[in-house]
């Protein structure tokens, strides 16, 4: 909570400081990258939620940007079930700010056991996950008329 105050008092600062003849910066195009209210990047927190939302959540802290799902069975392999964790690690968009971790179980004789989780899984949610984070970052200014 402190550290949301300073930000909004360095702002509002900023914003009283005269320019004192300078030229006024322009604005860039595209938002910076860097954009959080949290304690991690805003983008991917809200891209990795996007992403992952036809999966039921177990347990979600965006101050730790952690989201873990529950497990979750596809209607057309009854006889599997994955879960989730996706680890925001920073306030900057980037490539390694993102880890994902899946787990993949099988339903046998004995009920469930830990399998094989398919080859490039992790590596496509965590590239749908970017490519959306970039998607909105893309769309968070309007486009200037």
């Amino acid at each position: 909570m402190r550290r949301i105050a300073s930000v909004i008092f360095l702002s509002t600062l900023a914003l009283m400081t005269p320019a004192c003849g300078k030229k006024k910066p322009r604005l860039s195009a595209e938002p910076p990258a860097r954009v959080t209210t949290l304690g991690i990047n805003a983008y991917l927190w809200r891209s990795a939620l996007d992403t992952i939302a036809f999966m039921p959540l177990a347990q979600v802290d965006s101050n730790g940007g952690v989201i873990i799902t529950d497990w979750y069975v596809s209607p057309q392999s009854a006889n599997e079930r994955v879960k989730v964790t996706v680890t925001i690690l920073d306030t900057e968009l980037r490539a390694d700010a993102v880890r994902v971790a899946v787990q993949r179980q099988t339903l046998g004789a004995t009920g469930w056991t830990e399998a094989n989780v398919r080859a490039g899984t992790v590596q496509r949610l965590e590239e749908t996950i970017l490519g959306r984070a970039r998607d909105l970052r893309r769309n968070a200014i309007a486009p200037v008329r």
